[in-house]
């Protein structure tokens, strides 16, 4: 796979339209090895979770404020070993916490390490995150 290095060159690749999606775990090998398990329930899911990167009809901000948004959603599982990587698939269901369940996966490339610093300063400097929706 090759990697992508920065939000301009992600949004390109969103532009295609191809359905992409991104998904942190050791990599598309380790998940073909082991089937997707809710982790609460114990359950086998019918695919791997994933988040899509398509913004929505209502997004009206740049597209690259919503790719950081979306890529640091779940940046604490870098932390814990995971690595963050794109990939399109067949959408079978929906997981634990309202996400995509892909089959059929197509890896498509790895996010480089300096595409995730560049979201997360994006994401800080551009939202205002942890904001009550009370």
């Amino acid at each position: 796979m090759f990697t992508v290095h920065g939000l301009t060159e992600l949004a390109d690749l969103i532009e295609t339209g191809t359905p992409l999606y991104v998904r942190y775990s050791p990599g598309p090998e380790a998940d073909a090895a082991h089937p997707s398990t809710d982790h609460e329930s114990g359950l086998l899911m019918p695919g791997v979770s994933a988040n899509s990167l398509e913004p929505p009809g209502w997004w009206t901000r740049p597209v690259a404020d919503w790719l950081a948004r979306r890529i640091c959603q779940y940046l604490r599982e870098v932390h814990e070993g995971a690595r963050p990587w794109l990939l399109t698939g067949r959408e079978t269901d929906f997981g634990p916490d309202n996400e995509p369940l892909l089959a059929d996966i197509q890896p498509i490339a790895w996010i480089a390490p300096e595409l995730l610093d560049e979201a997360r300063e994006r994401y800080r400097a551009r939202f205002n995150a942890g904001r009550s929706t009370h």
